[in-house]
Parts: structure tokens; sequence; C-alpha cells
């Protein structure tokens, strides 16, 4: 099975695109921090590039920006291209399955946030002790 499931910051704003027969793609990378620091103290951070497709491509160029925390769910692809000098280069992408946006709305901006909890209906006073037949 491949599956991946990542929580970090995006190092860029996504870039949407689409292929030549129209579907939307969204590329953009994200920086994630490992779980434990380095001999020195110094905290280790992975950079993984991501890819997004269809609705969630829109979704995600529409709603997120650099700086941005997401939680990604995807799978893992690797590419092997050979660059001009003949080298072959080997690339690591994600594929998202899914992206979910972490950081709350700032006030007056575009960006994402959740719901505002709704407030509970008030309730009235019933009285319908008349009503009881014992």
């Amino acid at each position: 099975m491949n599956k991946v499931f990542l929580i970090g910051n995006l190092t860029r704003d996504p870039e949407l695109s689409e292929t030549n027969s129209g579907i939307p793609v969204c590329r953009f990378s994200i920086a994630v921090n490992r779980r434990f620091s380095s001999q020195g103290g110094e905290q280790q951070t992975d950079f993984f590039s991501v890819t997004a497709w269809r609705n969630l491509a829109e979704t995600v160029a529409r709603y997120t920006k650099k700086g941005n925390k997401v939680a990604i769910t995807g799978s893992i692809q690797i590419r092997n291209v050979d660059d001009n000098s003949g080298q072959r280069r080997t690339f690591v992408d994600i594929i998202a399955d899914d992206v979910e946006f972490l950081t709350p709305k700032s006030a007056g901006t575009e960006d994402y946030a959740p719901a505002a909890p709704k407030k509970k209906p008030a309730l009235e006073a019933f009285d319908d002790d008349s009503d009881i037949p014992f």
C-alpha cells in the first residue's frame, strides 16, 4: 500500500495550471518538521513537492498561500528523468488525495476558515401541567 500523511507549511504560493486536455493541476511544496532535532539541537525539516488534480487543485489554489499549514493525505510517486547532460535524476512527488486546511482565517482575508459555531436557539418555557389527566 502506498499511503502518506504529512502536516506542514506551504513554502511558496500554489501554482494552478491546466493540462493540454483542460484538467486543472496545482503544484506546491510543503516544509515538514521532523520529530527529533539534530545532535546540535537544530530542528530538521524535509521539503516535499505536492501535486493536486481537478477540483482539489482549484480548491488548494484558491484557499492557500505561502506559510499556510495543511494536512495532506496521498501517495508517493517516483519519477526518473534524464537531464540535459544525460544524468539520470530521481524526483519524489506526493500526489494529494485530500488536503485539509489547518491555518485559521485572518480578519479581512479570503483565506479558508473553519465555520464559527452556531448559537443554540433559546428554549421557551412550556407549561403543560394543566393537560395532565392524573
